[in-house]
């Protein structure tokens, strides 16, 4: 086990053969004993300034208790000067450039009667090891935000139906100062995630280099020891706001470790707090924990004179970059076929947007947030519209279109309707109804245009009659229209022809035969 005392006989034979002036790889083996072992207590019967005499007059009780203290405790003025120099120590290593070896230098500058560069790496780590028992990995400020969920869930009531729902605990957490946020979220679906993360950065005004989610299913899509694949959404999130994703690594705890340490420490000063209370929504629920939160921030951390929340405005805040002005929106994306009149469908809103002509019949990307629909064809983007959700209309660029298809842009209802008025009024009418029979106006312009070009081929008069008689017939479309000009029945006369006299046959009846 890690740390554990060994038999204090061996310990005191460690000390008198190292006076002896053996090895210690001859005393690790001769003992029995990893060489890490017999260094580490050699290193300490140096630092407590001990002598052999010393060793031999105490009994083995008594060296147990000198060698389980803490150092700092144990002695002289000359480690108590050095133990008081390692928090300044931790936070000038979370600079950029900062090493052990300049914060030596710095500190055997105002000592130079102090330790040496090893004994002084030493007793940092020692140090580290007690004020930082499960994080063991050194951070650079602005660096790296941890995010995590609770195991346990939190609970609020439903007012219309009383009704428990659980809600997700989300934590943040960044690696430098431990500055810590968090928040209940309705789950922790994609949407409810980036916007947890979200309200993450917000909390902290700034953006780190890189963010490090657990292998969760809404960051992470394909978990791998080397590669693991990111989420689209989540990967367009971090790329919106500037930082990259770097997900723990599977079966790598100390990847995770400083989040899931905050989540339990936010247990043990958070959901007590939240006992026995009950809330009817998130906005109740959050309010009670940022409370608690602002307490855990501000209290100072074990061995150092300062709080989280001092370490992040002195050290880390100003290394975080700037957030983007506006949020972020989550995207959604759907592939569908250019269809021969240059638009492409958006299957969502049932509207159509137009694309570049050269890219008829092709295989695209439509990529959608609530403002804006990006196209993209073999991740160039060819198209960027605004989007409309209004069911079956077209926005329609210009310059996408041929050249010899531009003029149909012009064409609107009222434009068919004023050409339809100038033949006939019965020609307008039935325009009228051609347009208002279709889903959208557009879908109505060829059966529009074709039905007036018939004016050119068979004269206007000929059109008026056949759309006289469609109209009767109360059908409305081209080829009604059509078929009555083919057959003629504009022409005929709709007057009803006088009905023929019965010719005489002496076989047949006359109406006196029934007198």
């Amino acid at each position: 086990m890690a740390n554990k005392l060994i038999d204090m006989s061996k310990v005191r034979k460690v000390i008198q053969l190292h006076h002896q002036g053996k090895a210690k790889q001859f005393i690790s083996r001769y003992l029995g004993l990893s060489r890490n072992t017999v260094k580490k207590y050699i290193a300490l019967y140096k630092v407590l300034n001990l002598t052999i005499d010393d060793i031999d007059k105490k009994s083995d009780s008594e060296l147990e208790k000198i060698f389980s203290r803490d150092t700092e405790d144990v002695l002289s003025p000359k480690l108590k000067k050095v133990y008081n120099f390692f928090p300044y120590m931790e936070r000038e290593l979370k600079k950029t450039g900062v090493t052990k070896q300049l914060m030596w230098e710095e500190y055997y500058e105002k000592h130079p009667d102090g330790l040496k560069l090893s004994q002084f790496k030493a007793h940092y780590l020692r140090w580290n090891k007690k004020v930082n028992p499960v994080m063991h990995m050194e951070h650079k400020a602005g660096d790296k935000m941890f995010i995590d969920y609770a195991g346990k869930t939190l609970e609020i009531i439903n007012k219309e139906t009383g009704e428990i729902e659980e809600v997700q605990f989300f934590v943040a957490i960044l690696g430098a100062s431990q500055y810590t946020y968090a928040e209940a979220s309705p789950s922790q679906q994609k949407e409810d995630f980036v916007a947890s993360v979200e309200n993450a950065l917000h909390f902290y005004g700034g953006v780190p280099a890189a963010i490090v989610p657990d292998n969760l299913k809404s960051a992470v899509t394909k978990s791998s020891r080397f590669e693991p694949t990111i989420n689209e959404t989540f990967m367009d999130f971090a790329e919106h706001y500037g930082t990259t994703v770097l997900p723990a690594r599977a079966y790598r705890p100390r990847d995770k470790s400083l989040a899931e340490g905050a989540v339990k420490i936010l247990y043990q000063r958070i959901y007590p707090a939240l006992r026995g209370k009950d809330f009817y929504s998130l906005e109740e629920l959050n309010c009670a924990i940022w409370d608690e939160l602002d307490k855990h921030n501000n209290k100072k951390l074990t061995g150092r004179p300062t709080s989280r929340y001092q370490l992040f405005v002195e050290d880390e805040k100003g290394k975080l970059t700037a957030l983007p002005v506006e949020k972020y929106e989550i995207k959604e994306i759907a592939i569908a076929t250019v269809a021969m009149n240059g638009h492409v469908l958006l299957s969502k809103d049932k509207h159509y947007y137009s694309v570049p002509c050269q890219y008829l019949k092709k295989k695209v990307k439509l990529v959608f947030t609530s403002k804006t629909v990006e196209i993209y064809h073999k991740y160039n983007r060819i198209a960027l519209h605004k989007r409309d959700g209004r069911k079956y209309f077209y926005t329609t660029n210009k310059d996408h279109l041929a050249t010899t298809h531009q003029f149909v842009t012009d064409w609107t209802p009222q434009r068919f309707i004023n050409w339809a008025a100038s033949i006939d009024e019965s020609v307008k009418e039935f325009i009228i109804n051609v347009l208002e029979r279709k889903q959208h106006p557009e879908q109505s312009y060829k059966s529009c245009m074709g039905v007036l070009a018939f004016a050119k081929k068979v004269g206007e008069e000929r059109l008026a009659n056949a759309c006289k008689r469609a109209l009767e017939h109360q059908v409305y479309n081209y080829k009604i229209i059509q078929k009555i000009l083919e057959k003629g029945l504009d022409k005929l006369d709709d007057e009803k022809p006088d009905e023929p006299e019965l010719p005489f046959h002496n076989n047949i009846r006359g109406g006196k035969y029934y007198n």
